[in-house]
């Protein structure tokens, strides 16, 4: 049963008629042609331009030359970060009467994100519009160019301002922490619940939640998205893709995708958020180099939860509010992908935490969502989690960057 069927209909939030249509992405995406990076003689640009996106979607097509002047020759004092699909820069686009700052993602031609992800990034990025989604200016397809502009966060990462700080940043509060783990969990609801078919984010981790100068979380990085199932089918099969210490456990084992596999994600996010620790870590002891290993035994003793808290805090969070957060991620981080909740209702009982300052109503949230459960979270001594939390101890390591399995897409 699912974790959170017991939500009345009459709590829900109610769609809109835009909503409850949906946006219709499966059209665009079946036109893809790049299956592989073999076709490579087949312009970028030309693909767009064959699909029909220019007609759909206000992002713009700019040239290589309109992005060098941007970022002043991609210069590296522009700089603001790098990753294993490429390098971001800071860039300045002239406009009528003013200048507008963008973020410009250079992808590396000899990356990991080849033809496909950088037309869906475009595809999914166009179609889809939410406010707690990165907003995309416009791509440059210019011969083997493939830049993406992005609306500019000041803020940066989730994980600049989350892990591994250095003694002179100040840390996230425990009101702001919830904050952002509110409006990153809203944004994976709208890919599930409101775009038709759901999309799967594939992706969710700390680097790839940008924040605005007012701490207002967008998801980033929609390369690895994947349209989720579809009628009667229960999920997709497809190659494993992601970080490691971040994907579901049925997702890292088989290849079986659903938008469970993005709540198990959504739990390891937030058990990052509590506690101030990195999903993998390899400068911690071999016990504690796992983040869901080492909080399994934490989970089942209500006398340790404190212990799980960041250091950084220096204590200055609610208690109550602690053991809810904690029974969140617990749901969101059960082995068996049915037994977790609907992310909408993750946002509903962190609504309580982040919006109301409600621990008790987000206590009895979860009380009534687990009733059908062998493990209530809001009274009980423990957090029985019927083994719920997986030990990757037992599973393959693998790198702690993007990874990728045998290709089980027909």
């Amino acid at each position: 049963m699912k974790c959170l069927a017991c939500f009345g209909a009459g709590d829900s939030p109610k769609k809109s008629q835009d909503q409850k249509e949906g946006l219709n992405l499966t059209s665009f995406i079946e036109r893809l042609s790049f299956k592989t990076d073999s076709t490579k003689h087949r312009a970028i640009a030309e693909e767009l331009s064959r699909i029909g996106l220019d007609g759909n979607t206000t992002a713009r097509a700019f040239t290589f030359r309109e992005l060098a002047s941007a970022t002043k020759n991609f210069r590296n004092d522009c700089l603001l970060g790098e990753g294993g699909f490429g390098r971001v820069y800071k860039g300045h686009l002239e406009k009528t009467n003013q200048t507008q700052v963008v973020a410009v993602k250079q992808l590396d031609r000899n990356g990991l994100q080849g033809n496909r992800e950088f037309l869906v990034e475009v595809l999914m990025l166009s179609l889809l519009h939410h406010p707690n989604l990165v907003n995309l200016i416009g791509y440059c397809a210019d011969g083997d160019q493939r830049i993406l502009v992005y609306e500019y966060m000041p803020l940066g990462s989730l994980e600049d301002h989350l892990l591994d700080l250095p003694p002179t940043k100040k840390p996230l509060d425990w009101k702001t922490r919830m904050k952002i783990a509110g409006g990153a969990a809203k944004g994976l609801e709208y890919l599930h619940e409101t775009a038709s078919p759901p999309v799967i984010y594939r992706d969710f981790k700390a680097s790839n939640i940008l924040l605005d100068e007012d701490y207002n979380p967008k998801l980033s990085d929609f390369g690895l998205a994947k349209l989720g199932p579809t009628g009667d089918k229960t999920h997709v099969s497809t190659r494993v893709m992601g970080t490691y210490g971040y994907c579901a456990p049925e997702y890292a084992m088989t290849g079986q995708l659903t938008t469970g596999s993005d709540v198990y994600s959504f739990g390891v996010v937030f058990l990052e958020i509590i506690t101030g620790r990195r999903a993998i870590d390899d400068s911690k002891p071999t016990s504690e180099q796992n983040l869901v290993t080492w909080a399994e035994p934490l989970l089942k003793d209500r006398k340790k939860f404190t212990q799980m808290a960041d250091p950084a805090l220096n204590g200055e969070y609610p208690v109550k509010g602690l053991y809810q957060a904690l029974a969140i991620a617990a749901m969101c981080l059960q082995e068996e992908a049915f037994t977790r909740p609907l992310i909408s209702d993750v946002v509903t009982a962190l609504e309580y935490l982040a919006v109301k300052d409600d621990p008790e109503g987000a206590s009895k949230f979860i009380s009534r969502c687990s009733t059908d459960r062998n493990f209530d979270f809001s009274d009980s001594e423990n957090l029985e989690i019927d083994d719920g939390l997986q030990s990757e101890s037992n599973r393959n390591r693998k790198s702690s960057h993007a990874y990728e399995e045998e290709d089980k897409e027909s």
